[in-house]
């Protein structure tokens, strides 16, 4: 994970910020106003800025233990209703992962309608994008399905590595971000 943050991460950032000299009107957006209105921008805008907000999701919704808590009772209530038990959500949302085919995210948003739904895009696409081929909503839980994220570790086991990350899945975040998305 350093190096998937300190090299890839960084180079979205890096990218993304040079593309401020052909879009002076990113000058003071945030990355989410950034996404909401990507297909203003060139290719290089939406996917570097894509994967810098992806990549900035992803290091929070993952804590140390001690530090990851337990979904909400809120959060594990609206997964219950929607996918029938949490386990089950757990398999939908790894069998979404695993059939998005080479790189890409898999979700698991808040819609516009406040319903949970799993959804997964290609490449650095996410949600918040104004482009009509993604499923739009807020982002309240991803996972990386970019090789980058888990070859060292896990070779070609995206299953592994699906299995593996909701070892480390931040609750708190992910609850909190249930809540904001939610008023």
């Amino acid at each position: 994970m350093e190096i998937h943050h300190g090299r890839h991460h960084a180079a979205y950032v890096r990218n993304l910020n040079a593309q401020i000299e052909k879009f002076p009107e990113l000058t003071g957006l945030s990355i989410e106003a950034i996404q909401k209105n990507i297909s203003k921008f060139n290719t290089a805008v939406r996917n570097n800025g894509g994967g810098h907000y992806n990549h900035s999701i992803f290091w929070l919704l993952m804590a140390p233990e001690g530090k990851r808590g337990e979904p909400s009772v809120e959060l594990e209530s609206a997964i219950k209703a929607e996918f029938g038990s949490f386990e089950d959500f757990k398999k939908i949302f790894a069998k979404e992962g695993l059939a998005r085919f080479g790189s890409g995210w898999a979700w698991l948003i808040v819609t516009p309608e406040r319903k949970l739904k799993i959804c997964s895009t290609p490449n650095q696409d996410n949600p918040l994008m104004d482009i009509p081929e993604i499923e739009h909503g807020t982002p309240i839980l991803c996972i990386d399905l970019w090789e980058h994220a888990y070859y060292l570790k896990y070779q070609n086991k995206r299953d592994e590595y699906i299995d593996n990350w909701w070892k480390v899945v931040n609750w708190n975040e992910v609850s909190r971000r249930f809540k904001e998305a939610m008023k």
